[in-house]
């Protein structure tokens, strides 16, 4: 069985072609490309089919096949789901859109009145939380790739690690240059730290030759001191290379005069008093210093203390010999910087930048990460945004990192054709994304919330496509539309909810949501299907939900028989006979009593009737009277005679016992008035 290459781009999802031909074809032309590999499809035999889902596409081989295909080809009876946004269904990435929902809806808290010196260390600060979030998953995901069995799946992980290690270093670049905007000397020693964090393995391999018993002869000795020096760490350089000075007494000299090099190399200190101009004349001391040393051949007798000497003065061609351990341009563009230009103004990034960039890398053709790099060197943040949506294989990075920035006032100029701006545009397609997930979807609620133009449209046809398999899940759903006053699906969530309970027989919560969407038409329903259970059982069920029904009971004229039917049980069931005996005879002569029910209720009136004390009045038993006779007089003779029967018997009984009540009324009444 072939497969077949799906391509598709996350910048215009669109339906090019019914044919793999013609869709790869139109997709080159338009660039952006992702591949997809379909198991079990080949578009060489069969032609295609595609049908688009809210966020995935459903493709399958139709029966059209392609030309020169063989004849007794079987078709593949698969159907196979390409999803846009894979890793939103990672255990250990869920952890990350978590933790990260939680920072993101912070930052919307922070005030527009304060001070934008106030402002800085804040949004600073909120960044490298969320570079602490994606740290902590890569780490994880790190130690599941070493432990994962299954060799494929610790491939997955270790691709998601690599994806997670080039944001990481993206958004901490973003950090130093455009969040925290350090100045001239501040900006390098940023820069320092960044290629640090991101080029630690070499204390690992520090730490390997210092554990081991001869430090000096380990093959990597070397190795380790001078990508201490390429990284700037001088004290640690010093203390390995020590190390040598201690095994070749005669050689001491030598060393002491590379050691005291090194130990007097200026750093700037952004807190101390010394300003960038006496730092810059400092520094140009030590550099003659140590061109005074290279020239005077103190280190021809050790190859290795001159290569270090020669990096100390930042030679280029010295710097490009030492690829391997550099290990990136922008690296080695770092290192450059610090030997060369440590006082290095932002805006001259760019120039550096790119020249390293084309030294290191020479004919070979940049990486989509180099290119994201060199964009943010050039402080062009919106390539970097767009670079990025491109690249990377979800919205999580720039839809973050753009609302971020968008804090910090630098993508105010920048608005979209179709009205959104750049922040808004990439938080709904971030958001819409969660929202395909069975528990993530809450967490896009926040985010369509802090999206003023297109948000609660977004939010409104979204969350009619949740599924509402557990009640749980509804109560959810409805308290968020609740809380926006999104009446139209709030109403919209409760008929669903009620038509499901129904079909269940779960009268009590068809009830109980048909209440929640002020539905009369469909309360009326569920109440007539009570007052018929009444009639098939002899008793209530759901008692709680209808005596509370409270001012719920006016939705509908059906509701509020059931409610003050439900009222008459309870007082019969205390013994307030005459006030049930009231509230019995008013359900009828007010019409609020459906009039197939009035059987049911003359038939309810029967003991109160033949109760010893009179309960029903001399005009009360003529109003009752009044109504049997209109029920007996228009109803319709039973095709069922043994139904005719016992509504003939219970007639009968009435009007005997409605008799006996009246002569009883009329001699009690008569009595009193006697007297």
């Amino acid at each position: 069985m072939g497969s077949c290459l799906v391509f598709f781009t996350k910048i215009s999802m669109r339906l090019v072609s019914y044919t793999c031909e013609f869709f790869f074809d139109s997709l080159i032309a338009e660039g952006n490309i992702f591949a997809k590999l379909i198991p079990g499809v080949d578009f060489r035999q069969k032609h295609l089919g595609f049908v688009w889902g809210p966020r995935d596409i459903l493709t399958y081989e139709t029966q059209y096949k392609t030309a020169g295909a063989p004849a007794a080809f079987a078709s593949c009876p698969w159907i196979h789901m390409v999803r846009k946004d894979e890793d939103i269904y990672s255990p250990i990435l869920r952890k990350l859109f978590n933790e990260s929902h939680h920072i993101f809806v912070q930052l919307q808290k922070s005030t527009d009145d304060t001070a934008s010196k106030a402002k800085k260390p804040r949004f600073v600060s909120i960044s490298k939380n969320y570079r602490s979030v994606i740290r902590a998953c890569m780490e994880e995901l790190q130690q599941n790739a070493v432990s994962a069995r299954d060799a494929a799946l610790a491939t997955q992980y270790g691709n998601q690690v690599s994806i997670l290690l080039a944001v990481e270093l993206i958004w901490n670049l973003c950090e130093v240059l455009f969040i925290d905007a350090a100045p001239a000397g501040t900006l390098l020693l940023h820069l320092l730290d960044w290629v640090r964090l991101h080029k630690a393995g070499v204390d690992e391999q520090a730490h390997e030759v210092l554990q081991s018993e001869s430090p000096a002869q380990h093959p990597s000795y070397w190795d380790v001191v001078i990508s201490y020096v390429l990284q700037g760490r001088m004290d640690e350089a010093r203390q390995i290379l020590g190390k040598q000075a201690s095994q070749q007494p005669g050689a001491r000299a030598v060393y002491k005069l590379l050691d005291n090099l090194m130990m007097k190399m200026p750093i700037y200190n952004p807190g101390g008093n010394q300003t960038l101009t006496e730092f810059d004349v400092r520094w140009r001391h030590w550099r003659e210093e140590c061109t005074r040393c290279l020239e005077d051949r103190s280190f021809a007798g050790d190859p290795h203390l001159e290569l270090i000497c020669k990096i100390l003065l930042g030679d280029e061609d010295t710097l490009l010999e030492q690829k391997e351990l550099l290990g990136t341009w922008y690296h080695f563009l770092v290192t450059r910087l610090l030997y060369t230009q440590p006082t290095v103004k932002p805006t001259e990034l760019h120039y550096y930048a790119q020249s390293s960039m084309d030294m290191f890398l020479g004919p070979r053709a940049p990486e989509p990460l180099d290119s994201i790099l060199l964009a943010a060197f050039e402080f062009d943040i919106h390539q970097v945004i767009k670079d990025c949506s491109i690249a990377l294989n979800n919205w999580w990075f720039v839809a973050h990192l753009t609302d971020l920035l968008d804090h910090c006032k630098l993508l105010q100029s920048h608005n979209l054709h179709f009205g959104s701006n750049l922040r808004e545009f990439l938080l709904l397609e971030y958001a819409s994304g969660l929202f395909t997930h069975h528990s993530l979807w809450q967490l896009a609620v926040d985010y369509f919330d802090h999206c003023p133009e297109f948000g609660r449209v977004y939010l409104e046809m979204q969350i009619e496509r949740v599924p509402l398999d557990t009640e749980r899940k509804a109560v959810k759903v409805l308290r968020i539309c609740e809380q926006r006053q999104m009446a139209e699906q709030v109403r919209s969530i409760c008929k669903i909810m009620a038509m499901k309970a129904l079909r269940n027989q779960r009268l009590g919560s068809a009830l109980s949501w048909s209440i929640r969407a002020k539905d009369a038409a469909f309360a009326t329903l569920i109440s007539e299907r009570f007052l018929q259970d009444y009639c098939d059982r002899g008793t209530f069920s759901d008692l709680d939900l209808i005596d509370n029904l409270g001012p719920a009971m006016l939705l509908s004229d059906r509701l509020t028989f059931l409610g003050k039917y439900r009222e008459f049980h309870k007082m019969y069931g205390e013994k307030k006979f005459p006030e049930a005996a009231k509230l019995l005879l008013s359900l009828m002569t007010a019409r609020i009593a459906p009039k197939n029910f009035w059987m049911t209720l003359l038939t309810d009136a029967l003991p109160l009737l033949e109760q010893k004390q009179v309960i029903f009045s001399a005009e009360q038993t003529y109003e009752l009277m009044h109504c049997l006779e209109e029920l007996t007089s228009g109803a319709d003779d039973s095709k069922d005679e043994h139904v005719e029967d016992i509504k003939t018997t219970k007639i009968e009984l009435l009007r005997l016992a409605l008799a006996r009540n009246l002569a009883s009324a009329i001699v009690e009444e008569g009595t009193v008035d006697s007297w």
